[in-house]
Formats: C-alpha cells, sequence, structure tokens
C-alpha cells in the first residue's frame, strides 16, 4: 500500500478552527454550480439539435461526451488534490470551466459543442475536490456534517439542474442556460479566491503516476473501502433508474405533462436531499451503521410508493422525497467512512468513490429505459427496488461478517 492511516493533522491540511459556517456554505454552492453542468444538457438535447442542425441520431453524445470527460477527470485531476495546492488547483479548475461554459454557449458547429461540453464534464470534477478539501479542513468530529452538507450541494445541483435548464432556455433559449452558469462560475471562482485558506502543502511527496497506480490498490487492499463502493453503485443505479425513466410515464398520453412540470419533481426531490444532511451528523456520533441500513430500507420501501402513480401523483410525491433522502444519507455517510480512512489521501479517495457512483449511475441509465420499454413502469420499480434490495443485503452480510470477526477476535484473546 502506498498510503499509510494518519490523521489530517499529521498531514498538515486541516486549518486550526476549520471551516466556518459561510465558508462551508460556499464549498456547498460552488460544488452544487459545477456538478449542475453536467446535466444541463440532458432536457435541452432537442432545441441544441434543431439550433445546430445535428442529427438526433447524434445529438445523444452531448451528454455522453460530457459523462466521458467527467469520468476522465476523476482518474486523472481528482488525484492531483492530494500532491499540488488545492487552492489553486480549485480556483484553475473553476475559471477554465468559465472558459468551457463559454465555448458551448457560443457553439455554432457540432464540434465545437462537444468539444465544449467534453471539456465542462472534465472540469466539473471540482466538486470532488471541494469535497475532499473541506473534509481536510475540518476536525475528525464535525467531518461528517461538513460532508453532509457539501454533499447536499451536489445533490440539489444535480436534481435543480434540470427544471433550472428547462426554464431559462424557455426564457432565452439554450444558451442562456451555459451563459448564466458561466457568469455565476466566475462569481464564485472569486470568492473562492479570497475565501480558500493561503497556506496549502501537497499531503504527499508521491509522484503522479504513483498516485494514480495507488487508486484502484487502496479499494481492492481496504474491504471497508471496497463496500462503501459497491454500496454507492447500487443506490445510484437505483436513483438513476428513476431520473432516467420518470420523464417517459409522465410525458405520455396520461399525464401529458411538459419538461418544466417534469422538472419540479426534482425539486421535490431537494426536499429529501436536504433532509439527509443530518447523516453526516450521525456519522460524527458513530451511528453510521445504523444509518447506512435504515436508509437502504427506506431506499427499498420508496419503490412501493412509486409504483403507485396511476393510482396518484401524491404517491409519487412521496416515493421521491424518500427515494432522495435514502440516497443522499447514504452517500454522506459513505463519504465520512472512507474519509476517515485515509487523511492524507482524501482527493483519490473522493475520485476512486465516485467511479462506482459513475458506473452504478450509467448502468440505472441504460436499465431504465431497455426495463421501460419491455415491461413498463411496473418494470423500471422493479429494477430499482432490485437494485435496493441488493445493496442492502451487502450490507446485511457484511454486518453479519463484522460480528463473526469480533467474536473471533474475543474468543482468541
Amino acid at each position: 500500500m502506498c498510503v499509510e492511516h494518519g490523521s489530517a493533522t499529521e498531514t498538515g491540511q486541516r486549518q486550526p478552527g476549520g471551516l466556518s459556517h459561510a465558508t462551508t456554505c460556499l464549498f456547498a454552492v460552488a460544488a452544487g454550480l459545477s456538478v449542475a453542468n453536467v446535466y444541463y444538457a440532458q432536457p435541452l438535447l432537442d432545441v441544441m439539435a434543431r439550433d445546430l442542425g445535428i442529427a438526433s441520431a447524434v445529438i445523444g453524445l452531448v451528454v455522453t461526451l460530457t459523462q466521458v470527460g467527467y469520468a476522465l477527470g476523476l482518474i486523472f485531476i481528482v488525484p492531483l488534490g492530494d500532491l499540488v495546492d488545492r487552492r489553486r488547483l480549485i480556483v484553475s479548475q473553476t475559471l477554465l470551466s468559465v472558459a468551457a461554459l463559454a465555448v458551448v454557449a457560443m457553439a455554432r458547429t457540432a464540434s465545437m459543442l462537444l468539444f465544449g461540453m467534453v471539456a465542462t464534464g472534465l472540469l466539473a470534477v471540482v466538486v470532488q475536490v471541494l469535497v475532499a478539501f473541506a473534509a481536510s479542513l475540518t476536525a475528525p468530529n464535525e467531518r461528517g456534517k461538513v460532508v453532509g452538507t457539501v454533499t447536499s450541494g451536489v445533490v440539489i445541483g444535480i436534481l435543480a439542474a434540470r427544471f433550472l435548464a428547462g426554464l431559462l432556455s424557455d426564457l432565452g433559449g439554450w444558451r442562456t442556460v451555459y451563459l448564466t452558469s458561466a457568469i455565476l462560475t466566475l462569481i464564485v471562482a472569486g470568492l473562492l479566491l479570497k475565501a480558500l485558506p493561503r497556506r496549502l502543502s501537497p499531503a504527499s511527496a508521491e509522484s503522479y503516476a504513483t498516485a494514480l497506480r495507488s487508486v484502484p490498490m487502496l479499494f481492492l487492499h481496504d474491504h471497508v473501502l471496497l463496500l462503501r463502493g459497491v454500496l454507492a453503485l447500487l443506490i445510484f443505479a437505483a436513483f438513476s433508474t428513476f431520473w432516467t425513466a420518470l420523464v417517459l410515464p409522465l410525458s405520455g398520453a396520461a399525464f401529458a405533462y411538459s419538461h418544466t412540470q417534469i422538472g419540479l419533481f426534482g425539486l421535490v426531490g431537494m426536499v429529501g436531499a436536504l433532509a439527509a444532511s443530518g447523516a453526516g451528523r450521525l456519522a460524527d456520533r458513530g451511528l453510521a451503521q445504523w444509518t447506512t441500513g435504515l436508509s437502504l430500507v427506506l431506499l427499498t420501501a420508496s419503490w412501493g410508493l412509486i409504483a403507485l402513480l396511476s393510482n396518484s401523483v401524491m404517491f409519487l410525491v412521496a416515493g421521491v422525497i424518500l427515494l432522495d433522502l435514502a440516497v443522499q444519507a447514504v452517500h454522506v455517510t459513505n463519504q465520512s467512512i472512507i474519509l476517515a480512512r485515509y487523511p492524507q489521501a482524501s482527493s483519490r479517495l473522493v475520485g476512486g468513490y465516485m467511479v462506482f457512483y459513475s458506473i452504478g449511475s450509467a448502468l440505472g441509465a441504460v436499465g431504465a429505459t431497455v426495463t421501460y420499454a419491455q415491461a413498463g413502469w411496473s418494470g423500471v420499480c422493479a429494477l430499482g427496488a432490485t437494485f435496493g434490495v441488493v445493496a442492502l443485503l451487502t450490507w446485511a452480510f457484511d454486518q453479519v461478517r463484522r460480528r463473526r470477526s469480533s467474536t473471533h477476535e474475543l474468543h482468541c484473546h
């Protein structure tokens, strides 16, 4: 193993006094704004295609290449947070994001648009650097609370992106979405430049190549990290299954909702996401396992309500709140646990963890569309519930393993 256990204080990363509430909120806003850039395009594909004369078979590359850029950023950019001045890295990424968003907003050809979207996805991983940075600047007994606040910003950014994109597009066209985001991102870059601590020493003397190689090794050799990565894959597969398929029944003849109306469900989901911010506080109190188990039960149960969409939209609303509450609670708890394992490798840990997230999101998206075509909304609900059940069983089996291991150690002594 290239990385050893250590405290944040030992690595020189955490500043005395930690993060103020205002700075924590700034981290959350910056994270939410950055991750939203990845999702703005999803409800805008049709108008983008018409404006630039792009074939419908090709316009889907906008979403695909944005995700490809994001995945490359997780692998090659996020680990830099353990090696270089994080303040400079964050501000530089944010300013480059402004340029990428401007390219998208001014795109006149398909190639220019696709280039801008790849760059936007690549630079959006500043979100993960922000999460790792916030954790490293916080005392261990408050780490879960801070991670919960920043991660809430991420989830709100994801859920609000589709609604805001539709709204701004209706008001001023799809280019307005990216121009507005570029302006807001520039403002946030200035605030980050002023607010982020100036004295930052690299957490590791390792080379860049060594740091990259250490990421898979960390997860393969640490059972706790691997378990939390697998849980992330499963919960975000369930999350993506729902949000990918939701537009299909709601835009159909039975409901005939507009994209703006459908986007409102994202705002409903924010209620659950905000409620789950307290999961970090529970993790700080040593209740991470209890929080994980209860949340996975709620995740599985939420699909029972979601399946009742044909009876009443209110069942769907209740299910959305439960689903996002559960996913966010597990996500916050996961990050609180993994960041405590190797504080001096926090950027690599977050980057590696989010690879599991990306795989789960892709799996859920593909599974949702295929399942809906074959089995309708009930099939989608069965798929989402299956991801929840598998996650719950995975956690339960690990609890049994942990108890057996503890019992064995007691007998040995």
